[in-house]
C-alpha cells in the first residue's frame, strides 16, 4: 500500500496482547511458495552470520531474525544450525508470525543446552504471500550443541518463525488489484512480500499472473488468466535492467497470451498491472506489451495511472453526495454553519434508528421504530428515494443498519441477527424485491449485529457476537449472493466491536467498547492494527462512518473527524464544522 493510510500504518508497529490458551507445535501441513525468490538478483541478508562465541539465547534471537531473508532456502538462517540439522531443516513447511518470545532455559552443561521458547502466534504467512491472522499460545524446545568450540542448534522444528517486528520490517505489504465481476472496480487482494524494492516488481507481476487467493476466486475476475505469462525480465522503460522499479524510470513488461482480448479488456489488464504496480511505489511510465508490440497503440511510449483512473482503487466513490447526519430520528444533511432536514419522508419522520444512503445519494434505506410492542416486531426497513416517499419491505425484533451494495442498487440488511437479507428496487419501475442472501456459512457463527459491505462490493466487514469478521461476496448463477469463505480477526483481546466500517477496500474502522483506544483500524487481512487516536473522544463510541482520508465516529457527546492527512502531532479528532455539541450518529453513502 503506498497511500497516506498505508503510510500511517507503516509507522505504527504495535504489539497486541492475544488470549494465551493451549499450545502447540509449528504446523506442518502447509508448503508456502518461496516467494523471495521470484527476483532477479539476491535479496540483502538482514542478519549477519553466527559471531563468534554467541551464548545459545543470543545465537537464537540472530537466527530468528536471519529466517526473516528467504534467499536461497534461508541460507543465513542455517548457519545458524549444525551440519546436520541445516540439512534437514525444512523451512518450507511454515512460516510462522509470532510476537511477545520469551526463552526459558531448561538445561545446560559444557556441551549441550536446552531451552524452552514460549510466544504468542499472531499469524501464518501461507503460500503465495497470504497472510492468515491467527491468535494462541505457541511453545516448542530448541537443543544446542556445542561444535568446534561454538554453539550451534542442533533441534528446532521444521518451519519458519519470524518475530512480528522484525517480519514488519523485512516484509513489504503489497495489494494486488483483480476486477470485480462488472469490471467496473479494482478490488485490491493483500499479500506480504520480501521488501527490496528493486524486486517488488518482479514479485508482484508474478503474484498477478499466479491469480487470486482461493477464497476470491469465485468473486473476481483477472484479465491475467493462466494463458497469460511474462516474456523476458521486466526492465525499466528504456530496458535497462538495473533498479527496476526504484525511483523515476518506469517500467517495461512484455506480455504473452494476451492477443486475443479486446481494447476494452487490455485496459482492464493494464489497470490490473498499473494500479499494483503505482500502489506498490513503483512509478511509471508503464511500457506495457504484447509480443513485443505495444499492448495498446494509443499509450506506445507508456501508460500513466491517469489513463486508468476509472478504475482507481482509492476513488472517492460518493464524494459528492456529502456528509449527513441521523439526529433526534431524522435525516439531516450537514453544512459547516449546521444541519438542515433533507427532502422527502426521512428528513420528516422522527422514528428513524439507522440509516444509509446509495453511493449516489438518490436512494435510502432506514431502520424504523414500528411503534408497536414486542414480541410485535419492533423494526421495520423502509426503503425509499432521497426526495421522495419510503415504504416498508421487512419487519423484525432487530434489524441491522443498512449497507449499499455498489452495483445492482440492493440495500442489505440483517433481520434478527440471523436472516440476511436484500432489498433490490427496480429504478424503472420503482418496485422493491426482497431476497435472502445464502449466508450459512456466516449466520452459523452466532448473532450478527452490524453488516457493511466494501466500496467494490466483493467483501462485507460484520460484527458477529461482538467479534469481528470478513467475508467473501459471490454472485450465484441464479442472480443471488452467497456470503462464504468468513474469517475471524482479532482486534485485540477481551475487546467487544460495537460498530465498523469501510474506509478503503484495504481497511476497516472498528468501534470498541473500550476507554483506552475506542476505535481501531485493521486491515483485510487482519495482519495490521492500528489503533486510532483517543484524543478529545468520550466513551462510549456508538457509531463509526468512514472514507478513504477521513474517520467519523459519534461519542456520547458529539460527532468527531480524524483527518488522515494531518501530520502525526496534529492528528486527533475534532468536532465535525456543522454538529458541533450535537449527539447525532454520522452518515456516508454506502
Amino acid at each position: 500500500m503506498s497511500t497516506s493510510r498505508s503510510a500511517c500504518l507503516a509507522a505504527v508497529l504495535l504489539t497486541l496482547v492475544f488470549v494465551v490458551s493451549g499450545c502447540a507445535s509449528l504446523p506442518d501441513t502447509s508448503t508456502p511458495e518461496a516467494i523471495g525468490s521470484i527476483g532477479q538478483e539476491p535479496a540483502e541478508q538482514t542478519a549477519p552470520p553466527p559471531a563468534p562465541g554467541a551464548e545459545p539465547s543470543l545465537l537464537l534471537r540472530k537466527f530468528f531474525e536471519a529466517s526473516t531473508d528467504p534467499t536461497d532456502r534461508h541460507a543465513t538462517a542455517r548457519q545458524y544450525l549444525t551440519g546436520e540439522r541445516a540439512r534437514t531443516w525444512d523451512d518450507a513447511a511454515s512460516t510462522v508470525i509470532v510476537d511477545k518470545v520469551d526463552f526459558l532455559i531448561e538445561s545446560r552443561d559444557d556441551d549441550v543446552a536446552n531451552y524452552t521458547v514460549r510466544t504468542n502466534r499472531v499469524g501464518e504467512l501461507q503460500s503465495g504471500g497470504n497472510y492468515e491472522a491467527q491468535e494462541g499460545s505457541f511453545e516448542f524446545k530448541v537443543r544446542f550443541d556445542r561444535v568446534d568450540g561454538e554453539w550451534r542448534i542442533a533441534d528446532i522444528p521444521d518451519g519458519v518463525m519470524l518475530d512480528r517486528p522484525l517480519f514488519f520490517k523485512s516484509y513489504k505489504n503489497v495489494a494486488l488489484y483483480f476486477l470485480d465481476p462488472s469490471g467496473t472496480t479494482t478490488v485490491p487482494d493483500l499479500r506480504w512480500i520480501p521488501s527490496r524494492q528493486d524486486q517488488v516488481a518482479a514479485q508482484l507481476i508474478g503474484l498477478l499472473l499466479g491469480g487470486p487467493k482461493p477464497a476470491l476466486v469465485p468473486a473476481v475476475r483477472t484479465q491475467l488468466g493462466e494463458n497469460v505469462s511474462l516474456i523476458g525480465q521486466i526492465t525499466k522503460a528504456d530496458g535497462r535492467t538495473s533498479s527496476v522499479g526504484v525511483g523515476p524510470g518506469g517500467v517495461r513488461i512484455d506480455l504473452q497470451g494476451v492477443s486475443e482480448l479486446d481494447s476494452t479488456n487490455r485496459v482492464l489488464l493494464a489497470s490490473q498491472v498499473i494500479w499494483s504496480l503505482a500502489n506498490a511505489e513503483i512509478s511509471g511510465p508503464y511500457v506495457l506489451l504484447a509480443d513485443g508490440k505495444p499492448l495498446d497503440d494509443r499509450y506506445a511510449n507508456g501508460w500513466t495511472t491517469a489513463d486508468v483512473a476509472d478504475l482507481n482503487p482509492l476513488s472517492k466513490s460518493g464524494s459528492d453526495v456529502g456528509l449527513h447526519a441521523l439526529r433526534d430520528g431524522s435525516l439531516v444533511a450537514v453544512r459547516d454553519t449546521g444541519v438542515v432536514a433533507t427532502p422527502g419522508y426521512f428528513g420528516s419522520v422522527r422514528n428513524v434508528r439507522s440509516i444509509a444512503l446509495s453511493n449516489d445519494g438518490t436512494l435510502v434505506a432506514a431502520v424504523v421504530d414500528t411503534g408497536r410492542p414486542a414480541p410485535e416486531p419492533t423494526n421495520a426497513l423502509m426503503v425509499g428515494t432521497y426526495d421522495g416517499g419510503a415504504f416498508p419491505v421487512a419487519e423484525g425484533g432487530t434489524i441491522s443498519r443498512p449497507s449499499w451494495a455498489p452495483r445492482d442498487g440492493s440495500a442489505w440488511a440483517v433481520v434478527d441477527g440471523v436472516r440476511v437479507t436484500r432489498a433490490v428496487r427496480d429504478r424503472q419501475t420503482s418496485q422493491v424485491s426482497v431476497v435472502d442472501v445464502e449466508a450459512d456459512a456466516v449466520t452459523s457463527l452466532g448473532r450478527i449485529s452490524e453488516l457493511r459491505l466494501s466500496r467494490d462490493g466483493v467483501r462485507a466487514a460484520m460484527i458477529i457476537d461482538g467479534k469481528v469478521y470478513f467475508a467473501v461476496v459471490v454472485a450465484l448463477p441464479n442472480g443471488n449472493y452467497s456470503l462464504t469463505s468468513p474469517r475471524l480477526v482479532p482486534i485485540g483481546a477481551g475487546s467487544t466491536a460495537t460498530s465498523l466500517d469501510w474506509s478503503s477496500g484495504e481497511n476497516v474502522v472498528i468501534a470498541r467498547a473500550s476507554s483506552d483506544v475506542p476505535v481501531v483500524l485493521v486491515t483485510v487481512d487482519g495482519a495490521r492494527l492500528e489503533m486510532l487516536p483517543n484524543r478529545n473522544l468520550t466513551a462510549p463510541v456508538v457509531a463509526v462512518d468512514a472514507t478513504p482520508t477521513t474517520e467519523y465516529v459519534a461519542d456520547s457527546r458529539s460527532v468527531f473527524q480524524l483527518n488522515n492527512t494531518d501530520p502525526p502531532a496534529e492528528r486527533y479528532w475534532r468536532e465535525v464544522p456543522g454538529l458541533s455539541g450535537i449527539k447525532a450518529i454520522p452518515v456516508l453513502p454506502g
